[in-house]
């Protein structure tokens, strides 16, 4: 099987049409299979707690994807000859995005919301579930979930929720502890921004699917924190993966492979507070918005 890239465009679009376009194009041209964006608003992203003890959370506004856009974006996208992918990030987002994607992502902050995987899993849709710092437990949970409500076409990425992601802490061969307790489709989304763990989760751990975050030239929003790519290094690193599928050794070890249970690593630990609560579809947890309260007092 040969692993299908998809560009994560996240919040570098800067709210320009035609930047989002030029990711579109830039995706097909380094030989993506799919292009994916964001639909969230940051008011039904974050609680009222959260906002408040930050209220530099509402500068993330401007990162927000118009959902006009989303029509033209799958023209071009479907054009060139590839899917179109988004991630809901509230209930409404899923009935905009149902004509207009190929198939769902749901990120791994939203886990535990299973309002969100029963809405997205109704739609018949193929659905590809981030897993970074989740347990097996919540990984069965959401899984259960999303079968549930109709979806027959699972793909999980077994993700770290660091940004970066050091390549000791990829931790690689759970893509194939997945693969065998759940019996589906099972990828890697990278924060690493290292061909080398890129080329290992290919060719030796048979990674489906690759996300990365991509952007065009630096000057994307989240470009400085270290996970994004740019249209040279990934498209680089697409041609190595392709050489090294099915050609590494399983005899051999690799800094990146770890210990393949699927478990959250400690540093995912404050991320795992900053989880959507099932209760609201909100981020924290409940239990970190009592602290953020408590802080503020």
């Amino acid at each position: 099987m040969t692993a299908r890239f998809v560009a994560e465009v996240s919040s570098n679009h800067h709210k320009n049409l035609d930047r989002c376009l030029r990711f579109v194009d830039v995706a097909a041209d380094v030989g993506c299979a799919a292009v994916k964006f964001q639909q969230f608003r940051v008011r039904e992203l974050f609680s009222a707690e959260a906002i408040a003890q930050n209220p530099a959370l509402l500068a993330r506004e401007d990162w927000e994807l118009p959902e006009a856009y989303n029509a033209a974006l799958a023209r071009r996208a479907h054009a060139r000859g590839i899917e179109f992918s988004s991630t809901p990030f509230y209930l409404g987002a899923v009935g905009l995005l149902e004509p207009l994607v190929d198939f769902f992502k749901v990120a791994s902050y939203q886990v535990l919301w299973h309002e969100l995987l029963r809405e997205v899993g109704r739609t018949g849709k193929p659905v590809a579930l981030a897993t970074g710092m989740a347990t097996i437990d919540e990984v069965r949970g959401a899984v259960a979930t999303l079968r549930d409500a109709g979806c027959e076409d699972l793909t999980l990425l077994h993700c770290v929720s660091l940004y970066p992601t050091l390549p000791k802490e990829a931790n690689l061969a759970a893509i194939e502890t997945l693969r065998e307790e759940f019996g589906c489709a099972v990828g890697w989304s990278d924060h690493t921004v290292s061909e080398d763990v890129v080329r290992r989760a290919v060719g030796k751990w048979r990674a489906s699917m690759v996300e990365f975050h991509l952007d065009l030239d630096g000057g994307g929003e989240e470009y400085a924190g270290g996970h994004c790519w740019l249209p040279e290094e990934i498209g680089a690193a697409i041609v190595e993966a392709r050489r090294a599928e099915g050609q590494v050794s399983f005899a051999d070890a690799h800094v990146a492979d770890g210990s393949g249970e699927k478990a959250p690593c400690a540093a995912e630990d404050f991320e795992r507070r900053w989880r959507t609560d099932p209760s609201d579809g909100l981020r924290p947890l409940l239990e970190m918005r009592r602290h953020l309260t408590e802080d503020a007092a």
